[in-house]
């Protein structure tokens, strides 16, 4: 209950600091009831040594440890979301912007339209008789068309100085860059991994021996590097009508196909807990060609806190794991944690871990394991992320509830085709036509599955709470049916 307690601390202040510091006496209180808290808990473990603590209830001790558990979260959250870039601060006026400087923060994406869109971390801006001024936040910057071949060259983290014209929208600012230059090449590392993603990319696109790309490329780079710019945009709207956006979205899903084969390959030879410790450092590896997006960097600590468990050094319950691993992520990466990639993320594992084992035991014995299984972890993580996500796109898709239980294993095996014929393209041997035919097949039998799906209509709402509401109840009613169900099964056990 120790990682629970402080990250649903952490949680709390790190989402309601902008309410936090409207109250800014609240801080101070909150402060202060931590240290009392601390206090309290030394002042128990001191009593442990006397005769006096066999009178306490042991209750008393273990609240006090979990309020202290809560406390301490609450505080390094509040210390994490002071450290999260805000608005855009140029230091002279906005309307008076004219060119901006700064650092790529993130691999820059195609639009459909042909502009660039990417994320520039300021430094300076500009404005009109040569006024330069010192800024900072992050803001958000459409690139010209013909500057995405350059901006892709030289990668994340390339500092670059780009003249054009600001606006301000209900979301923050953009702005429009009319020319672009490069000021500063990325750093060795950042280079080395913009050349590896090329290559591999390049791989995709030229079929491995200069000729046109296949049909399926655009979604092997898409599951394979998180790269979605050559994905049909059909198949990709397939994908969000059908409830089953999420399977882009690097995460544990892919690092689970990835390690599990690494595992599998050198388990024999080295045995499990050296091969899961390779796999940990192939899984760095990977995210660190993949990029930092929010879902794949909290797999990726899961899996290497689960190597630790493996090796005896943490406690292998993934509820806490999933915990430890959020407040790992905000406290190293703070400004991750505003994203709805990371939220829904998070929600979605925490429902399955929850609500998802909930459904899983009222389902034993009367749905096939095959079944019940993935049903029960869909439907926990639909129900916890369900008022997150009409918050934010109006729109409720019940369908991927039970398409993500075909959907997601087609896509798990076309990943590992495609992953075999990416390892091909770099052999002397004539396989990649074999996959090339196998995978164009496969990905248009998972395309028209996915345009099926996408086809069922949605739940347009308008407003969370009801949704919030009625996930309250059910999440309530899910325990007593699974209290009653408990109660009904042992009395059956006790009688036979």
């Amino acid at each position: 209950m120790i990682p629970v307690s402080a990250a649903l601390g952490m949680a709390g202040s790190y989402y309601g600091y902008p309410f936090l510091v409207s109250l800014s006496w609240g801080l101070y209180l909150l402060l202060g009831i931590l240290f009392f808290l601390a206090l309290l808990v030394c002042f128990i473990r001191v009593l442990r040594f006397f005769p006096l603590w066999e009178k306490i209830p042991p209750l008393v001790y273990r609240a006090g440890r979990i309020a202290l558990a809560a406390s301490v979260g609450f505080s390094l959250g509040i210390a994490s979301r002071q450290h999260v870039p805000g608005a855009a601060e140029f230091g002279i006026p906005f309307e008076e912007v004219i060119a901006v400087r700064g650092i790529l923060s993130e691999d820059p994406r195609t639009l459909q339209s042909g502009f660039g869109l990417g994320s520039l971390e300021l430094l300076e801006s500009a404005g009109q008789d040569g006024i330069r001024a010192t800024a900072r936040g992050n803001l958000t910057v459409f690139f010209p068309a013909e500057s995405i071949p350059r901006l892709k060259e030289f990668g994340r983290g390339c500092e670059v100085f780009a003249d054009g014209v600001i606006s301000q929208g209900s979301r923050g600012f953009l702005f429009r860059a009319t020319s672009l230059h490069i000021v500063k090449p990325a750093p060795a590392p950042e280079q080395l991994r913009t050349g590896l993603r090329m290559t591999l990319l390049e791989k995709f696109q030229t079929r491995g021996r200069g000729q046109q790309a296949p049909v399926w490329a655009g979604l092997a780079s898409a599951l394979l590097l998180g790269v979605r710019e050559d994905l049909d945009m059909s198949l990709a709207e397939d994908f969000k009508n059908s409830g089953c956006s999420h399977i882009l979205a690097l995460s544990g899903m892919h690092l689970a196909i990835l390690s599990c084969l690494l595992t599998f390959l050198l388990r024999r030879p080295l045995g499990i807990r050296w091969a899961c410790l390779l796999g940990g450092i192939f899984i760095v590896f990977y995210v660190f060609i993949a990029g930092s997006q929010p879902s794949l960097g909290r797999a990726a600590i899961m899996y290497l806190m689960g190597c630790l468990a493996l090796w005896g050094m943490l406690q292998s319950k993934p509820l806490s794991l999933l915990c430890m691993a959020f407040i790992i992520q905000i406290l190293f990466y703070g400004k991750t944690g505003t994203s709805v990639s990371f939220i829904l993320s998070y929600l979605a594992l925490f429902g399955i871990l929850t609500l998802g084992l909930t459904f899983h035991s009222l389902f034993r014995g009367r749905l096939p394991e095959i079944i019940s299984g993935g049903l029960s972890a869909s439907l926990g993580a639909f129900i916890l992320t369900a008022p997150v996500v009409v918050l934010f796109f109006g729109t409720l898709r019940p369908i991927g509830i039970v398409a993500s239980l075909v959907i997601a294993p087609l896509s798990s095996l076309f990943m590992v085709l495609a992953l075999a014929a990416l390892i091909s393209s770099f052999l002397p041997l004539p396989l990649w036509n074999v996959f090339d035919f196998v995978l164009g097949w496969f990905y248009r039998f998972l395309e028209l599955i996915i345009s099926l799906a996408g086809r069922v209509p949605g739940l347009n709402l308008s407003s969370p709470l009801p949704v919030l509401a009625a996930v309250i109840i059910l999440w309530i009613l899910a325990l007593f049916v699974k209290r009653q169900d408990m109660l009904y099964r042992n009395n059956i056990a006790s009688f036979s």
